[in-house]
């Protein structure tokens, strides 16, 4: 008793203490801002709050319109205000047009199709829409559209159809926007809406026809059917856009429409991206918009912001239609005259829109090429960036010595950030374009030297490769990377000119050049006694590069004894050096020293380089000089890659994706050194097995099915079976493993080999008796591989039809296929990888799986970076002796502006003549 008259007293208090008349709106504004710190903001609000709540409990309808706008205030400073959700419903209930508003407009921000509550609304947003007063029913319109949930949408369509009809242009505008809206949560009702567009794009308001124009777009994107019934039934919608949009440029000055002294240019840009929808691959529409193109584009006004707007469209309709190439080049240069524009977005924009449209009139952009690398000089990082991309999109064999030149001074003065991407897309412009090898070396030198430890790991392999593959060059490569790394002074002789690559690079200290360190290293091991002997001139003019035996071995020492040399380019020395002593004769005993040494590294993989390295020079003296003789030339770094572009394994690997027994008798290539790359081509089988997941654990023990065990049963489990099915999510009806026997020779095992263990007992087997493991292996089950892959070359048949595999995520994947005519049940798929976007994709890698009746072989990718106009090619090869019907998933991943993205799919259309 006691208690409730205590509460009594201290609600009369409260309502004594509280105004009569609560804080005006503007009041509330002012004591915010007065607010010098957090606290006292968060004090000032509390304190209203509390009061709103409690005139609420009140049920105070007086002052309800004015509660809920400072409640609305306050949730725009961040503040939580959900506990006015249900006086916003009573607002919208009252019949005065003030509560009603203020009641919408709290419904939309405070409300939305995740809470129960706003389906509360539908009754009241129902008779509004038939109020005969057109600001309610504008009002109602706007909610709808703001927080319409499907259901909602459902229930209110017929009433916004209705209205899309009405008379009021007011209520015209408002209607097609909310139709809009609607249409975006459920495209079904689309067919009610569309009788009502045709009235729209001819009305003479223009709040309606931008809105009508609006609507029409949203309907041809988000169906298919729609776009072609607008094409097609509709002959007139493409002239009278023509109209509309010729009426806006030649009208006189309208006060109504002026935007600093353009005609409407928001329905001008509306009506030129219908028209760029409405042209796409039709060439009657397109001629139809081809002189109102060109008249928008010669007489719009380029002084003002608005102007450029329009001139953007009419740019992008002219390059998406099927327009006339002297309308081409015309835009091109619109976006070209872009590029002198002083507004930095203006010229962004340029850029990304010459990037996505180089491909279509490559010639045309060329003549802007000295524009577009003066924006590698720009301050902003965005334009440098996009300027990058489109000056390798427009590398070519005939420009390529100018752009590499301006390239390479932009490496060099370039931050950290672009350094990485700079130095990839060199090389890879230079081993498409580049004149002569020595020209190519060059490059990839500069390269090494501008950009410090800022480069991709591709850059260091390629430039070894290309050094390996260039035997009359290795002597003058040494040369060169010698006085880069002595840091001598001079320059390198770039194609017989003296002074064209100036070493700035060159005397920076090994930790700060670490790429360049590890190819020096490795070019040294393998012909250092070049260097000695003088043999480092390209020809009989230029003067040899000469160093004694201590100078090179001074300098790995020093790269060894660094505390700020890498693990890896301590490695690339460590070997360098080992094999030096096979070369040089004064130093060897100092080179062993050295080498012994680091029998007690801290690093393991050092440690075990040393021991292994100095047993060279004590147990194996005889073995050192055919152990450590020269790497014969390396093929392309493509065909030393496994089953996919990022893995290392034989080139031309086949892949038996029935069982696990993977490459463990290489069909393709039955020589020793195919063999070393059993082990890894099998753990990258088991990747490719693991596209669905549920793989995690196939590497820790002998579950996985690798081998047949002696006390094992033939037929594995159900669960294996299931692991074994890449394809676990498709209807293979038919496909069971004892259709797919085990191609090559099954080898018994003990119980409890590890897999680990049986690769190696496999390996040891292929070492001992080459010739029996190739007679085993070319079997009755394997011959016809033999046949479709180590027989000569097929003869190609005339192509199928080309599938989109994938478009998503900026990247889009393409599928053309062949069928030689001496091996019909051999499908060549080649896979074509581009950007979108426009943007460069890195570390590109594709995988594909296919039902365990077939064969696959896949051949690594061009490349594992995309850049904007510059595709990367693969080949795959399946083998369907079977003629079952061909199925595949794939999975991929790359990186896209510094964000890793993986993906994987069903390719669902392959054409039906690839197993008939």
């Amino acid at each position: 008793m006691a208690n409730a008259i205590k509460q009594v007293i201290n609600e009369v208090a409260e309502k004594v203490k509280m105004p009569s008349t609560p804080t005006r709106l503007r009041d509330l504004i002012r004591q915010i801002r007065a607010a010098r710190t957090a606290a006292e903001e968060r004090a000032v609000v509390n304190k209203e709050c509390a009061y709103i709540r409690a005139s609420f409990r009140e049920e105070d309808s007086q002052w309800r319109c004015r509660n809920v706008a400072k409640l609305l205030y306050i949730h725009m400073l961040g503040y939580p205000a959900h506990f006015g959700q249900l006086e916003c419903l009573n607002l919208i209930a009252s019949p005065r047009f003030t509560d009603k508003r203020i009641g919408y407009l709290g419904a939309m921000l405070l409300l939305d199709e995740r809470q129960d509550i706003h389906v509360l609304i539908t009754n009241s947003l129902k008779n509004d829409l038939n109020n005969p007063v057109q600001f309610i029913v504008g009002l109602a319109l706007c909610t709808l559209g703001a927080i319409a949930s499907p259901e909602m949408s459902r229930d209110l369509a017929s009433e916004v159809e209705r209205l899309l009809k009405s008379t009021n242009a007011y209520l015209r505008k408002k209607a097609a926007l909310c139709a809009f809206r609607i249409i975006g949560k459920v495209p079904e009702l689309m067919e009610m809406f569309l009788p009502a567009t045709r009235s729209l794009i001819s009305d003479k308001n223009h709040g309606v026809l931008i809105t009508g124009v609006t609507l029409i777009i949203e309907m041809c994107e988000r169906s298919p059917d729609t776009l072609i019934h607008f094409k097609k039934e509709h002959r007139e919608v493409v002239p009278s856009l023509v109209r509309i949009l010729k009426n806006l440029i030649m009208a006189g000055y309208s006060p109504e429409h002026d935007v600093s002294g353009v005609s409407d240019p928001f329905l001008q840009v509306k009506i030129l991206r219908l028209l760029r929808v409405l042209g796409h691959n039709d060439a009657e529409a397109s001629e139809a918009m081809n002189d109102i193109l060109a008249q928008v584009a010669t007489n719009t006004e380029t002084s003002k912001n608005v102007g450029n707007a329009i001139l953007y469209e009419t740019v992008l309709s002219i390059m998406h239609i099927k327009s006339e190439s002297g309308l081409r080049v015309l835009a091109i240069n619109i976006l070209g005259r872009f590029l002198l524009n002083s507004d930095k977005n203006i010229r962004y924009v340029a850029l990304n829109t010459l990037l996505r449209t180089v491909h279509a009139d490559n010639s045309a952009v060329q003549r802007h090429r000295a524009t577009i690398l003066e924006c590698l000089k720009d301050p902003d990082v965005s334009i440098k960036r996009r300027a990058l991309e489109l000056s390798f999109a427009l590398i070519n064999g005939s420009n390529i010595r100018a752009m590499m030149k301006e390239l390479l001074a932009f490496l060099e003065k370039s931050d950290a950030e672009f350094k990485a991407q700079c130095s990839s897309g060199i090389v890879s412009a230079t081993e498409r374009f580049s004149p002569n090898r020595r020209w190519h070396i060059d490059t990839l030198l500069r390269v090494l030297i501008a950009a410090g430890n800022f480069l991709r790991d591709d850059v260091v392999s390629n430039t070894i490769q290309i050094i390996s593959e260039s035997t009359s060059l290795q002597g003058y490569a040494v040369g060169q990377l010698w006085r880069a790394v002595s840091c001598s002074s001079g320059s390198l002789q770039h194609d017989g000119q003296p002074g064209d690559l100036d070493l700035q690079g060159a005397t920076l200290p090994i930790s700060e050049r670490q790429p360049l360190a590890q190819v020096a290293s490795w070019c040294l091991g393998e012909y250092g006694d070049s260097l000695i002997n003088g043999h480092t001139n390209a020809n009989e003019q230029e003067e040899p590069v000469v160093a004694g035996e201590d100078e090179v071995v001074d300098f790995i020492q020093g790269i060894l004894s660094s505390s700020q040399s890498t693990i890896i380019t301590k490695q690339y020395a460590l070997t360098a050096l080992t094999k030096l002593s096979t070369r040089f004769s004064v130093t060897v005993g100092r080179i062993e020293d050295i080498v012994t040494r680091f029998g007690t590294h801290l690093n393991v993989e050092l440690q075990q380089r040393g021991i292994e390295y100095a047993q060279l020079f004590t147990k194996h003296v005889a073995l050192r000089p055919a152990i450590m003789e020269r790497i014969p030339p390396m093929e392309h770094k493509s065909s030393q890659q496994g089953l996919t572009n990022g893995s290392s394994g034989g080139g031309g690997t086949l892949v038996s994706n029935g069982d696990d027994n993977m490459l463990m008798d290489d069909l393709s290539s039955f020589t020793t050194t195919s063999t070393s790359h059993s082990a890894p081509a099998t753990k990258d089988s088991n990747s490719l097995l693991n596209l669905l997941g549920g793989l995690d654990n196939f590497d820790n023990g002998p579950s996985a099915p690798v081998f047949t065990n002696s006390k094992a049963s033939t037929a594995p489990s159900t669960s294996n079976l299931d692991l074994l099915d890449l394809l676990g999510g498709l209807d293979l009806s038919g496909s069971t493993l004892s259709s797919a026997p085990i191609s090559g020779p099954l080898m018994t095992t003990p119980t409890g080999s590890s897999t680990s263990s049986l690769v190696n007992n496999n390996l040891a087997n292929l070492l001992s008796s080459p010739t029996t493991q190739m007679s085993a292996a070319v079997s009755n089950s394997s011959s016809f591989l033999i046949d479709g892959f180590l027989g000569t070359a097929p003869t190609p048949s005339p192509k199928l039809q080309n599938v989109t595999a994938y478009d998503k995520n900026g990247l889009k994947v393409d599928f053309s296929f062949d069928r030689p005519v001496d091996n019909p049940n051999l499908v060549i798929v080649t896979l074509t990888a581009s950007s979108s976007y426009g943007s460069t994709l890195c570390d590109f890698l594709f995988q594909a799986a296919v039902p365990k009746t077939f064969q696959l072989q896949m051949m690594p990718a061009s490349s594992t970076v995309i850049n904007s106009g510059i595709p990367v090619t693969q080949v795959m090869r399946i083998l369907n002796p079977t003629r079952a019907v061909l199925k595949m998933r794939i999975k991929l991943s790359f990186s896209r502006d510094g964000m890793t993205i993986q993906d994987q799919d069903e390719v669902k259309n392959l054409p039906s003549a690839l197993w008939q």
